[in-house]
Protein backbone atom coordinates (compact mmCIF):
# COMPACT_ATOMS: atom_id res chain seq x y z
CA UNK A 1 0.00 0.00 0.00
CA UNK A 2 2.52 2.43 0.70
CA UNK A 3 4.30 1.15 -2.36
CA UNK A 4 1.78 2.53 -4.64
CA UNK A 5 1.41 5.77 -2.68
CA UNK A 6 5.09 6.65 -3.10
CA UNK A 7 4.62 5.88 -6.61
CA UNK A 8 1.80 8.00 -7.24
CA UNK A 9 4.31 11.06 -5.55
CA UNK A 10 7.04 10.03 -7.88
CA UNK A 11 4.77 10.35 -10.59
CA UNK A 12 2.99 13.56 -9.48
CA UNK A 13 6.70 14.96 -8.84
CA UNK A 14 7.80 13.88 -11.91
CA UNK A 15 4.54 15.79 -13.87
CA UNK A 16 5.38 19.01 -11.81
CA UNK A 17 8.94 18.84 -13.13
CA UNK A 18 7.91 17.96 -16.36
CA UNK A 19 5.22 21.03 -16.34
CA UNK A 20 8.26 23.51 -14.73
CA UNK A 21 10.49 22.59 -17.40
CA UNK A 22 8.04 23.28 -20.20
CA UNK A 23 7.25 26.66 -18.57
CA UNK A 24 11.28 27.65 -18.67
CA UNK A 25 11.05 26.47 -22.44
CA UNK A 26 8.26 29.05 -23.02
CA UNK A 27 9.71 31.83 -21.03
CA UNK A 28 13.35 31.45 -22.63
CA UNK A 29 11.34 31.27 -26.02
CA UNK A 30 9.49 34.42 -25.32
CA UNK A 31 12.83 36.18 -24.08
CA UNK A 32 14.75 35.03 -27.06
CA UNK A 33 11.75 36.61 -29.39
CA UNK A 34 11.74 40.07 -27.07
CA UNK A 35 15.25 39.67 -27.56
CA UNK A 36 15.50 40.45 -23.27
CA UNK A 37 18.56 39.31 -21.55
CA UNK A 38 18.49 35.67 -20.46
CA UNK A 39 19.18 36.34 -16.38
CA UNK A 40 18.02 33.56 -13.94
CA UNK A 41 16.19 35.92 -12.12
CA UNK A 42 14.34 36.87 -15.05
CA UNK A 43 13.77 33.76 -16.00
CA UNK A 44 12.44 32.21 -12.84
CA UNK A 45 10.24 35.53 -12.99
CA UNK A 46 8.85 34.94 -16.45
CA UNK A 47 8.56 30.99 -15.52
CA UNK A 48 7.14 31.13 -12.77
CA UNK A 49 9.42 28.71 -11.10
CA UNK A 50 12.08 29.11 -8.38
CA UNK A 51 15.84 30.12 -8.27
CA UNK A 52 16.77 26.89 -6.74
CA UNK A 53 15.07 25.03 -9.48
CA UNK A 54 17.04 26.60 -12.27
CA UNK A 55 20.29 26.07 -9.80
CA UNK A 56 19.71 22.40 -8.96
CA UNK A 57 17.88 20.56 -12.01
CA UNK A 58 19.94 19.52 -14.47
CA UNK A 59 17.56 19.90 -17.19
CA UNK A 60 16.73 23.50 -16.49
CA UNK A 61 20.47 24.67 -15.84
CA UNK A 62 20.73 22.67 -19.89
CA UNK A 63 17.84 24.73 -21.00
CA UNK A 64 19.62 28.07 -19.67
CA UNK A 65 23.08 27.54 -20.57
CA UNK A 66 21.84 26.73 -24.62
CA UNK A 67 19.74 29.87 -24.25
CA UNK A 68 22.23 31.92 -23.63
CA UNK A 69 24.95 29.76 -25.43
CA UNK A 70 27.57 29.27 -22.50
CA UNK A 71 29.49 25.70 -22.58
CA UNK A 72 30.73 23.81 -20.09
CA UNK A 73 34.04 23.45 -21.33
CA UNK A 74 35.00 24.09 -17.31
CA UNK A 75 32.44 24.30 -14.79
CA UNK A 76 32.30 26.83 -12.94
CA UNK A 77 34.06 29.40 -15.74
CA UNK A 78 31.73 31.58 -18.04
CA UNK A 79 32.82 33.01 -21.31
CA UNK A 80 33.74 35.72 -21.95
CA UNK A 81 30.35 37.05 -24.16
CA UNK A 82 28.00 35.23 -21.74
CA UNK A 83 25.32 37.64 -19.71
CA UNK A 84 24.99 34.71 -17.08
CA UNK A 85 27.14 33.88 -14.55
CA UNK A 86 27.64 30.53 -13.12
CA UNK A 87 25.03 29.51 -10.34
CA UNK A 88 28.08 28.86 -7.52
CA UNK A 89 29.51 32.83 -8.76
CA UNK A 90 26.39 34.24 -8.75
CA UNK A 91 25.51 32.77 -5.37
CA UNK A 92 28.80 33.95 -4.09
CA UNK A 93 28.49 37.64 -5.23
CA UNK A 94 24.96 37.45 -3.02
CA UNK A 95 26.75 36.46 -0.09
CA UNK A 96 29.37 38.84 -0.17
CA UNK A 97 27.12 41.55 -0.48
CA UNK A 98 24.95 40.37 2.36
CA UNK A 99 27.89 40.13 4.50
CA UNK A 100 29.30 43.55 3.20
CA UNK A 101 25.37 45.08 4.49
CA UNK A 102 25.46 42.85 7.79
CA UNK A 103 28.62 44.46 8.44
CA UNK A 104 28.33 47.77 7.92
CA UNK A 105 24.94 47.42 9.37
CA UNK A 106 27.03 45.71 12.93
CA UNK A 107 29.92 48.73 12.40
CA UNK A 108 26.84 51.10 12.61
CA UNK A 109 25.18 49.60 15.66
CA UNK A 110 28.68 49.48 17.32
CA UNK A 111 29.31 52.83 17.20
CA UNK A 112 25.96 54.16 18.43
CA UNK A 113 26.37 51.87 21.32
CA UNK A 114 29.36 53.41 21.92
CA UNK A 115 28.43 57.19 21.71
CA UNK A 116 25.63 56.19 23.98
CA UNK A 117 28.15 54.70 26.69
CA UNK A 118 30.30 57.62 26.34
CA UNK A 119 27.09 60.06 27.45
CA UNK A 120 26.59 57.84 30.42
CA UNK A 121 30.31 57.94 31.52
CA UNK A 122 30.24 61.70 30.96
CA UNK A 123 26.95 62.09 32.92
CA UNK A 124 28.52 59.90 36.01
CA UNK A 125 31.80 62.09 35.84
CA UNK A 126 29.81 65.57 36.10
CA UNK A 127 28.46 63.80 39.72
CA UNK A 128 31.09 64.82 42.33
CA UNK A 129 32.28 62.41 45.11
CA UNK A 130 29.38 60.90 47.26
CA UNK A 131 26.79 62.78 44.92
CA UNK A 132 25.28 59.25 43.65
CA UNK A 133 24.09 58.23 47.02
CA UNK A 134 23.27 61.68 48.33
CA UNK A 135 21.10 61.39 45.26
CA UNK A 136 19.17 57.97 46.37
CA UNK A 137 18.83 59.01 49.91
CA UNK A 138 16.94 61.82 48.47
CA UNK A 139 15.06 59.94 46.02
CA UNK A 140 14.19 57.72 48.67
CA UNK A 141 13.33 60.46 51.33
CA UNK A 142 11.02 62.05 48.47
CA UNK A 143 9.28 58.44 47.93
CA UNK A 144 9.05 58.32 51.42
CA UNK A 145 7.01 62.01 51.91
CA UNK A 146 5.05 61.43 48.89
CA UNK A 147 3.73 58.27 50.82
CA UNK A 148 3.08 60.26 53.48
CA UNK A 149 1.20 63.20 51.87
CA UNK A 150 -1.01 60.31 49.82
CA UNK A 151 -1.86 59.29 53.48
CA UNK A 152 -2.51 62.58 54.49
CA UNK A 153 -4.59 63.62 51.46
CA UNK A 154 -7.14 60.27 51.91
CA UNK A 155 -7.53 61.16 55.67
CA UNK A 156 -8.39 64.33 54.64
CA UNK A 157 -10.84 63.65 51.70
CA UNK A 158 -12.52 60.55 54.45
CA UNK A 159 -12.89 63.82 57.02
CA UNK A 160 -14.14 66.10 54.11
CA UNK A 161 -17.08 63.52 53.08
CA UNK A 162 -18.15 62.63 56.10
CA UNK A 163 -18.47 66.20 57.02
CA UNK A 164 -20.51 66.81 53.94
CA UNK A 165 -23.11 63.97 54.91
CA UNK A 166 -23.10 65.18 58.40
CA UNK A 167 -23.91 68.40 56.70
CA UNK A 168 -26.22 67.05 54.68
CA UNK A 169 -28.28 65.25 57.61
CA UNK A 170 -28.16 68.47 59.31
CA UNK A 171 -29.90 70.04 56.58
CA UNK A 172 -32.35 67.20 56.70
CA UNK A 173 -32.57 68.13 60.07
CA UNK A 174 -33.34 71.34 60.21
CA UNK A 175 -35.65 71.32 57.52
CA UNK A 176 -37.62 68.43 59.46
CA UNK A 177 -37.70 71.22 62.50
CA UNK A 178 -38.47 74.21 60.10
CA UNK A 179 -41.83 72.03 58.94
CA UNK A 180 -42.56 71.49 62.62
CA UNK A 181 -42.81 75.22 63.44
CA UNK A 182 -43.72 76.29 60.20
CA UNK A 183 -48.06 76.32 61.80
CA UNK A 184 -46.73 78.06 64.97
CA UNK A 185 -45.18 80.86 62.71
CA UNK A 186 -47.89 81.30 59.88
CA UNK A 187 -50.86 81.98 62.98
CA UNK A 188 -50.56 84.58 65.21
CA UNK A 189 -50.65 83.73 68.64
CA UNK A 190 -53.72 83.03 70.76
CA UNK A 191 -54.72 85.85 73.35
CA UNK A 192 -54.91 85.57 76.64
Amino acid sequence: MSTSRTDAVVRARRQTTQEMLERLRTALAAMARDHRPVTVAAVARTARVSRTFLYQNQQARALIEQATGTSRHHPGVSNSGSRVQPAWKERALNAENALAQAQREIRTQRTRIAELLGKIRDLEHDLPEGSLQRIVTENTTLKHHIRQLTQDNQQVQERLTSARQNNRFMDKRIADLEAQLAPYLTTPPARP
